[in-house]
């Protein structure tokens, strides 16, 4: 728990800083250069902590890099490119409904009735914020969107690979974002047009992406990923797209309009509601010596 309290307020204010840094470079430079620092920072830890650098399970660890790197770091770079960081920082945050309906096509896991009305809220909440019938305004949400769904995949594939394997949290953060780093930096480069521009407001966003959103918060994440109940991660993590709307409404003065406000309470109280029943199914489930924890591992608001 006390992960996720430090990680809320990392990621919330992430998308700001991100925000910021775009300014001054492509979208996909920045990924890449973000990413590379990171893996590279993270590397070091560990030989500082003298942990074996060899990597967990290969297949597995490059499909969680595949959809947690390449496609979910990619996509939600370039949505902020062009849309407000408050927007999609709470799109993003759209996985957790996501991971529900992949696990009900590829797991047959049943959703009960409080599931599909949070999954209904979630919906209309997007329809509201996206807007689709603004096609040029929708791409950022679509690529948002986007984005969460690679993130639920990734979660669904680590929760599958921990059943199989014992996986150093470490060595899975470093390794997955190593592997996931390759096919974006051959699409940075064959997307190079020129910069960054390393201005001071490109160095504090770069810094403050590459230790603290990425290095630290994605150790803090798949360490709460592994410890913690769905219901207790989904509470844990409300405060993330709380915190980038306020503080893109403050440092960037991004107001949503009315309908985006809409939309955006409605995918926060799917949220909750997905977080208080993932809470009220692990207690059940602890009071019955875990005959129902299945149905916790695809409830989580962040699992």
């Amino acid at each position: 728990m006390l992960a996720l309290v430090v990680l809320g307020p990392i990621w919330g204010y992430g998308w700001v800083a991100t925000k910021v840094a775009l300014g001054y470079s492509q979208p996909l430079t920045f990924a890449a250069l973000r990413i590379v620092l990171s893996a590279a920072c993270l590397f070091v830890v560990m030989l500082v902590m003298r942990r074996p650098l060899r990597p967990p399970p290969l297949g597995w660890t490059a499909l969680v890099g595949l959809l947690q790197t390449t496609l979910f770091v990619g996509c939600v770079i370039v949505a902020l490119k062009t849309g407000g960081a408050g927007k999609v920082s709470v799109l993003t945050y759209t996985m957790p409904f996501w991971l529900l309906l992949l696990a009900w096509l590829f797991l047959g896991e049943r959703l009960h009735g409080l599931q599909w009305a949070a999954v209904a809220l979630a919906f209309a909440g997007l329809v509201l914020v996206v807007r689709p019938w603004h096609i040029g305004g929708a791409l950022s949400g679509v690529l948002a969107c986007t984005g969460g769904l690679a993130w639920a995949g990734a979660a669904l594939v680590v929760k599958l690979m921990q059943r199989r394997h014992h996986v150093d949290v470490l060595s899975l953060t470093t390794w997955q974002m190593t592997l996931g780093a390759i096919p974006l930096v051959v699409l940075a480069a064959l997307t190079y047009s020129g910069g960054p521009q390393w201005t001071t407001g490109f160095i504090w966003g770069l810094a403050y992406t590459v230790l603290l959103a990425n290095a630290v918060a994605w150790v803090l994440w798949l360490y709460a990923l592994r410890s913690l109940s769905a219901g207790a991660a989904g509470l844990g993590t409300l405060t993330i797209p709380v915190v980038g709307v306020v503080a893109a409404w403050l440092q960037l003065g991004e107001r949503p309009s009315a309908g985006e406000a809409a939309g955006m309470a409605l995918i926060v109280a799917a949220l909750v509601i997905i977080a208080v029943r993932g809470l009220i199914v692990a207690r059940h489930s602890g009071a019955n010596g875990g005959a129902d924890g299945e149905d916790v591992v695809v409830q989580p608001v962040t699992d």
